[in-house]
């Protein structure tokens, strides 16, 4: 396969392989980035690696899930908008499906003390993975000493000083722009050369090729927005005489409006929002409980699929609570389907409209200067989100230790640090089981994740006995 080109792939394969990786997306961003990149670019050769960490690049830099969102790039790539469809949704309704099933338990039964056992092994055996791709990820894109600095730079902003991803992604394309700026500023003999050879420059947007992305971004907008259509007008009789004095919509509709302001903020993740989305739930609406959100947390940590999966079990509960006139898990699994709609389809918005302008901008050196340096910050994000969910798979406690503060005590540079006593012997040997399997036995990693997961079950059942 060129460089730069894409494979053709029976759409059926597609559907299959993009149905495994759905099933198999555990380990957060880094994990599920980690996945597709062995499953797509090094077992499949569906792309290369070039046009992952292009596609990767512009993904990093939108709201929402972008795991998800290079899911649907890489479909779009091979097999145009149904391609695209086809794997942002593959990628998510696993992961759905089985955060419904979890909800309508807690709901119902309130307990969630069964489910680590279900994903003990499996979150090791994921970190192996992780670490593997980081590896070869960091081996292919760091190509000169400032990738390295720049890589350096974007993981100790993010894990000293928490400073928010898209922030460090957006000053890490800016200082590749300049340096490239600087370089042609001071290689003159090859400026000279490169003009006898006409140079690459930005691509000229027609009107047309303009207008065509714009209505493709409206027509994808109405299509996020047309749910609200129908559930602001969902209505108890009993409750249509105070709702209309009020001017409330009821809870379908506010859960509706509500996600959808949020699937446009939320930069860095579901970390980013989870705080404001818990005030907001607990404090005003009254759709949980406190402390309910952290269990929500917990169970979506232990399914597949992106981490924002976590504000379904908020609509599933909010859904549950206030079913107007249908049963309740009815009502909840409609209040978990609204939010998964309001959270999830804007990610198609921003690959549909803008990823053709992202690929007519692949040739132009200046853009190329500015993401090899946004891959470069790249493996510094996933650097972090690494380490992060590897002190919490092989520590039962993990917290944070101020090295600088200002008054009050609020810390300027902290890092997390995990409770050394709280170590999981048992996890941690199934990292390293998986680690030799993946790196020296070179065993495929279906069979690896489902060796670790048949032992992690094997451990936690025994304990459960002792």
């Amino acid at each position: 396969m060129a460089d730069d080109s894409v494979a053709s792939v029976p759409f059926g394969e597609a559907v299959r392989v993009w149905a495994r990786i759905g099933c198999l997306s555990f380990g957060g961003p880094a994990g599920q980035i980690a996945l597709m990149h062995r499953t797509i670019v090094d077992e499949k050769r569906w792309i290369s690696e070039d046009r992952f960490l292009h596609a990767l690049n512009y993904c990093m830099l939108l709201p929402g899930p972008e795991a998800q969102q290079l899911a649907t790039y890489i479909g779009w790539l091979m097999h145009g908008v149904r391609g695209g469809i086809l794997a942002g949704l593959l990628f998510i309704l696993p992961g759905f499906v089985v955060m419904l099933g979890l909800s309508a338990l807690y709901a119902v039964f309130q307990e969630t003390s069964w489910l680590p056992a279900l994903f003990f092994g499996l979150k090791a055996a994921v970190l192996a993975v992780v670490v593997e791709a980081l590896l070869r990820l960091a081996r292919r894109a760091l190509k000169t000493r400032a990738h390295y600095y720049i890589a350096g730079a974007s993981f100790l902003a993010l894990f000293m000083l928490n400073a928010p991803f898209p922030i460090v992604v957006i000053l890490a394309g800016l200082t590749g722009f300049a340096l490239h700026r600087y370089s042609r500023r001071h290689a003159q003999a090859e400026e000279m050369q490169a003009k006898s050879q006409s140079p690459r420059r930005l691509p000229t947007f027609t009107t047309h090729a303009i207008a065509r992305p714009l209505l493709v971004l409206v027509f994808w907008i109405l299509i996020w927005q047309a749910p609200l259509l129908l559930v602001r007008n969902l209505h108890a009789p009993s409750d249509l005489i105070a709702e209309a004095l009020s001017g409330e919509t009821n809870v379908f509709g506010a859960l509706f409006i509500f996600f959808s302001k949020m699937a446009v903020i939320t930069f860095g993740g579901a970390y980013a929002v989870l705080t404001y989305v818990a005030q907001v739930a607990v404090g005003h609406y009254a759709w949980l409980q406190p402390g309910e959100m952290l269990d929500g947390l917990a169970l979506a940590e232990t399914t597949p699929g992106p981490l924002v999966l976590v504000l379904c079990f908020v609509g599933f509960l909010a859904g549950f609570r206030n079913p107007l006139f249908m049963a309740p898990l009815m009502g909840g699994a409609l209040g978990a389907t609204l939010v998964a709609w309001a959270t999830f389809v804007p990610s198609f918005v921003w690959i549909f409209a803008g990823a053709p302008f992202v690929e007519k901008l692949r040739d132009n050196a200046a853009l190329s200067a500015a993401l090899s340096a946004i891959t470069s910050a790249v493996v510094g994000v996933i650097l972090n989100l690494s380490l992060w969910f590897g002190l919490h798979v092989l520590f039962a406690e993990v917290g944070r230790i101020a090295l600088l503060s200002r008054g009050a005590g609020l810390p300027i540079v902290s890092l997390a640090w995990p409770q050394w006593a709280t170590i999981d012997i048992a996890a941690l040997a199934i990292f390293v089981i998986a680690s030799v399997l993946l790196f020296y036995v070179k065993m495929g990693m279906v069979k690896v994740l489902g060796l670790c997961a048949a032992a992690g079950l094997a451990i936690k059942g025994a304990e459960l006995l002792l």
